[in-house]
């Protein structure tokens, strides 16, 4: 029989290890929602669930303490019904409403079907308030009432986004403070997050790291001289960041600072792996792009360049010695054909043939020469038109979201200084693909917004 005290230790235990699983199921749900994207790994979580009695069917599911039940399930499905529905079903709850739901949609025609399944789950707004992730469904919400121009939403959400940033200043000032002493205290080259936040959240974050320094003072010694990134998980990143994930306790913190010398064999690994793979290829350089690919670790990052190793280094592609050289090659695991990417970069699946594959490189080449040469112009082009932009509206900050491409956020910046735009003064803006007012009161448009 366990004590009053046992009791409530267990259900702090689960309630945490509940609220990391929400986190890593929202993250997986934002990404599915995303246009474009296709990188799904699967992903395990577990939740415990509170279960008056337990059922005859449900003998053989472990019991925690307290009356709480695991259930534990692996996500791997590509669209939200299929998601809602195993998840349901992994709880022993009922799918009868969203089926009912899913078979009234067929019905109708497939823009209703989206328009009435777009978002099945509706999760408690303080969820939203407290982790810093965006609301899909007031996204969705504000999307479609905001067939609209761009300056009568601003109009209408100017007072809200204001009372925000007023709201948000004193934590922002906070944040720079404690990012700052970090960098300062533990000799950090810079401190990153994976995802946009809510300013608070961050503070959190870092207030954590402080009282990891404080008390194991020892531990973030190896990361002198490095990057931090808060992200969903703790590792090394392939760029060869430290890792911290949010959902992790200290111990795992600590665990990853006391591993990172170890990385370094593995690092000297992966540029191999990448010198080889480019002597193969004509001398075309294997780089990974942050902005352009998924946030991998340093062992899925090797795990990617030793399969496509495997697959060229048995095929004599007949490739000149060098004569690939300044071309640039991304490798990606959720792709299966090639591509090339507006600033010049050669997208390539690992499972790509290696003839198609020299097919396509010799196709491409000289487009992707050209592209390489107009990508300095089309950079500085773009941070030319931010800081026009960020001087002309008196902005506080102006920046996009990964998924903008810097042609979309010239196009969008491009257009703005067009404008006389008064509400955007002292604000800060954000080139996104939709209206929002974020909770610290940063405003998003998207890049192709209207007059």
């Amino acid at each position: 029989m366990l004590c009053g005290h046992s009791i409530l230790q267990y259900i702090q235990i689960f309630s945490e290890i509940n609220e990391n699983s929400l986190k890593r199921l929202n993250g997986y749900l934002e990404n599915l929602q995303k246009p474009g994207f296709r990188s799904f790994k699967p992903t395990q979580l577990t939740f415990y669930v509170r279960e008056r009695e337990q059922s005859p069917s449900s003998v053989q599911e472990p019991f925690g303490a307290a009356g709480f039940r695991a259930v534990s399930f692996t996500l791997r499905t590509r669209d939200l019904l299929s998601t809602v529905l195993d998840i349901l079903n992994s709880c022993s709850l009922s799918t009868d409403h969203v089926q009912n739901l899913n078979g009234s949609a067929d019905a109708q025609s497939t823009q209703e079907t989206k328009r009435m399944f777009h978002r099945p789950i509706k999760w408690d707004k303080t969820y939203y308030s407290f982790t810093g992730f965006k609301d899909p469904e007031e996204e969705l919400e504000q999307a479609q009432r905001m067939e609209t121009t761009l300056s009568s939403w601003l109009d209408n959400n100017e007072k809200s986004a204001i009372k925000k940033l007023k709201d948000s200043l004193p934590l922002r000032k906070e944040l720079d403070r404690l990012k700052s002493e970090l960098c300062h205290q533990l000799q950090l080259s810079d401190i990153r997050w994976q995802r946009s936040w809510g300013i608070a959240h961050r503070c959190s974050q870092l207030h954590s790291l402080s009282r990891l320094a404080h008390q194991s003072p020892e531990a973030p010694k190896n990361a002198k001289g490095q990057t931090v990134i808060f992200t969903d998980r703790s590792g090394m990143s392939a760029t060869g960041y430290v890792m911290l994930g949010t959902m992790d306790v200290h111990h795992h913190w600590i665990k990853i600072f006391e591993r990172l010398p170890s990385y370094s064999t593995l690092q000297k690994k992966v540029l191999f792996l990448e010198e080889r793979i480019s002597h193969l290829l004509g001398g075309i350089q294997i780089t990974y792009v942050e902005e352009l690919q998924p946030m991998l670790t340093i062992e899925e990052y090797y795990s990617i360049l030793d399969s496509f190793y495997d697959r060229v280094r048995n095929t004599r592609l007949p490739f000149h010695p060098n004569s690939l050289r300044g071309l640039q090659m991304i490798l990606e695991s959720d792709r299966y054909a090639p591509s090339l990417h507006e600033l010049g970069h050669f997208i390539i699946p690992i499972v790509c043939d290696p003839v198609a594959l020299q097919w396509f490189i010799i196709a491409k080449t000289q487009q992707a020469r050209e592209k390489l040469k107009r990508k300095e112009e089309f950079i500085l082009l773009e941070e030319k038109l931010i800081k026009a932009a960020t001087e002309k509206f008196c902005l506080q900050r102006l920046y996009k979201e990964p998924s903008v491409s810097s042609a979309q956020m010239i196009h969008s910046c491009s257009r703005l200084l067009e404008e006389s735009l008064p509400y955007l003064q002292g604000m800060h803006l954000c080139i996104s693909h939709f209206f929002s007012v974020l909770q610290d009161g940063d405003l998003c448009i998207p890049w192709n917004w209207k007059n």
